[in-house]
């Protein structure tokens, strides 16, 4: 049998998954947010705007700002795994910062809808220790919820793709910038952080996908409005039925992630080039 033969059996398997999970939907979804009522239209934009402006516009803030916030938190973990001078807190932190990445998103919903509520696990701690009283707890379970999430969950990732290039770097220009007197913040900004910038582009924009396709989250942390538009996805459907609007708000999600795609990709190729 001949060598492409034996090749292309071995991947259709493969081919065969990403086709019909990944391929198939996708290009049904975005003919179906066209399709009004069996003709070709934008009605359903239309309505999905009318509906739901708000949600985009809510959904693209608080993943800008969950992504903002796990670059610095990675930046800063990754620079003290980096530059840490006590070997024992290093150990502890490398052992410790990887958890989360193995907790699902649904956990992650549940176990800090226990622990943000107004009777949940903090406030409950804040009051027994006398720093805050019963009438002063509030609840979390709002965007703020969201983020706290998001930056939980995702940090690990972009931490482990950053502390791994920081430790490939050439170690001989941080000893020497060491020599010459520069502290660690000025070497991990200065020195680390614009030769792994790329790998922070990277995990940041892999990010900033996986959180505008979480349902679990804003639905079990923020029930009330605004909310990500996966959740309004998950209500036009199981409420109304309506495949159009559902799958018109996953094409808007599509092109926004696209768009970051593209700004990341157009700035790589303007670098090599």
């Amino acid at each position: 049998m001949p060598i492409h033969i034996i090749g292309l059996l071995l991947v259709a398997p493969t081919l065969a998954v990403v086709l019909l999970l990944f391929i198939v939907p996708l290009f049904s979804s975005i003919t179906g947010a066209f399709d009004v009522a069996g003709s070709f239209g934008l009605g359903n934009f239309v309505k999905a705007f009318e509906l739901y402006s708000g949600d985009v516009l809510f959904t693209l803030v608080i993943v800008t700002l969950s992504s903002a916030l796990i670059g610095l938190m990675s930046v800063a973990i990754g620079g003290y795994l980096t530059l840490g001078s006590n070997p024992r807190a290093v150990a502890i932190l490398r052992w410790l910062y990887r958890w989360p990445l193995f907790v699902p998103f649904i956990v992650v919903g549940q176990v800090l809808r226990t622990f943000l509520a107004k009777n949940g696990l903090m406030n409950s701690m804040l009051v027994e220790s006398g720093v805050l009283s019963a009438s002063q707890t509030m609840s979390f379970l709002d965007w703020r919820g969201i983020v706290i999430a998001f930056v939980w969950k995702q940090t690990p990732f972009v931490t482990l793709l950053l502390a791994g290039a920081m430790a490939s770097l050439d170690r001989s220009t941080i000893e020497s910038a060491r020599n010459l007197g520069a502290g660690r913040f000025r070497i991990l900004v200065e020195i680390i952080l614009p030769q792994v910038l790329p790998t922070l582009m990277v995990g940041l924009i892999l990010s900033f996908v996986t959180m505008m396709s979480v349902l679990s989250v804003p639905m079990m942390i923020n029930a009330q409005s605004p909310t990500m538009i996966t959740a309004n996805m998950a209500f036009r459907i199981n409420a109304y039925g309506d495949y159009g609007v559902a799958n018109a708000l996953g094409v808007i999600s599509l092109l926004t992630t696209s768009v970051v795609a593209w700004v990341y990709l157009r700035q790589t190729m303007k670098e090599h080039r």
